[in-house]
């Protein structure tokens, strides 16, 4: 672990300096030496030291505008469709699932309360991200890998112009607001999708549906739901980038885009179960 964090910590400063070199950069006709794939924790660490230097460029002020825009509308709308197709059919599933076993315990009043609090406070912001991980982590992840192994990066070097400020930073700005505006957008879907299942099938007033949605759930709870989407946009970013950057050979360009979702999907499930423990498990733990 030491010696991964050594590695991580030269490689995550190396990204952004200058080619000493100049010009004498590769070019690509010779193949790459063979490399001993990077362990798990390399790439963790690696994601951490990168996620703290795309921080401090926040901090600063030094986000390029234009290309966070053009990250944003190829991370939300190209991505819209999948995810409302994905949480309406969330919520309807969770619906009848839900609602036969309150019928047992003859409780389908509170089939609204019993949505709210899986499907919106889990469901909805977990499923979008792992749609935005398949659908963009992977992108930025062949993207950025098909860069560094035909020397872009090294060019852009050469340009002076900082790597992570060009690449990295504009795609985590903008998973970070498009992933909140997309969970919304899920989450209105799913709840509709919801409401209209339990209406069709189990003759629910769709208004008798929303009211026991919203007697369970505040605002708090739409603001832990945003909370956890900025991260969880963070989270795909960071991955994509680092497992891009990582890339040694053109053949390994395929299996950092595959590693990168795997690698999102267990950074999602848990950062959320830390973020669900300290919002939602004090009040479980505290004595009666």
């Amino acid at each position: 672990m030491v010696k991964a964090y050594d590695k991580a910590l030269r490689l995550s400063l190396r990204v952004s300096e200058p080619d000493p070199q100049g010009c004498h950069l590769q070019t690509g006709t010779t193949p790459a030496p063979a490399t001993r794939p990077k362990s798990c924790s390399y790439h963790i660490v690696m994601a951490c030291f990168l996620g703290g230097q795309v921080l401090m460029r926040v901090l600063r002020g030094k986000v390029n505008h234009q290309r966070t825009v053009e990250q944003m509308v190829a991370a939300g709308p190209f991505t819209l469709t999948p995810v409302l197709l994905t949480n309406v059919f969330a919520g309807m599933i969770f619906t009848i699932q839900t609602a036969r076993e309150l019928d047992r315990f003859g409780a389908m009043h509170a089939l609204g309360g019993a949505f709210a609090m899986a499907f919106c406070r889990e469901l909805a912001p977990i499923l979008t991200a792992a749609i935005m991980a398949g659908q963009v982590g992977t992108a930025y992840a062949a993207e950025i890998g098909c860069m560094k192994v035909t020397d872009q990066i090294d060019a852009l070097k050469v340009l002076r112009t900082d790597p992570i400020d060009y690449l990295v930073v504009p795609r985590v700005v903008a998973c970070c607001i498009m992933l909140p505006v997309l969970t919304v957008m899920g989450l209105v879907v799913g709840l509709l999708g919801g409401a209209g299942v339990a209406f069709f099938l189990y003759q629910m007033p769709m208004g008798q549906f929303l009211d026991s949605v919203r007697s369970l759930m505040v605002l708090n709870d739409l603001m832990a739901v945003l909370l956890k989407s900025l991260l969880f946009g963070a989270i795909v970013a960071l991955a994509g980038c680092t497992w891009g950057l990582t890339t040694t050979c053109s053949r390994s360009v395929g299996r950092a885009a595959t590693s990168a979702v795997v690698t999102t999907w267990v950074g999602l499930f848990a950062v959320d179960f830390f973020l669900s423990l300290v919002l939602f498990g004090s009040s479980g733990l505290a004595p009666h």
